[in-house]
């Protein structure tokens, strides 16, 4: 588990990779999503993604902060979020992500 401050400043620290800069960074309970992204600017994330491995971590926070240059989930979105994972990927793990559901449910963040 690592701390909601620990947290903020990976955020924090993709976002400047990104060349984004969410408005605000909330971490709270959420009962369907992992995160959501506002059109203000502000990512929520659910508190039980402090208790996930860094790689789940990161693949949420990199989809959210992704969010806020491209609002849906097309073509470019998705490359991207494809080449900011493989750059902040852990050697140890071989270039495997490990792909937990992405949402409470479902699939989607």
């Amino acid at each position: 588990m690592i701390t909601s401050e620990k947290f903020k400043e990976d955020v924090l620290t993709l976002a400047k990779e990104v060349g984004v800069e969410p408005k605000e960074i909330h971490i709270r309970a959420m009962k369907r999503k992992w995160a959501s992204c506002s059109s203000k600017g502000r990512l929520t994330f659910d508190k039980t993604l402090l208790n996930e491995p860094k790689e789940v971590r990161s693949k949420v926070i990199l989809h959210e902060l992704l969010h806020l240059r491209y609002p849906n989930h097309g073509r470019m979105f998705n490359s991207l979020l494809t080449a900011y994972l493989k750059r902040n990927m852990d050697p140890s793990d071989e270039g495997e992500i490990k792909d937990n559901q992405t949402q409470k449910g479902n699939g989607d963040l």
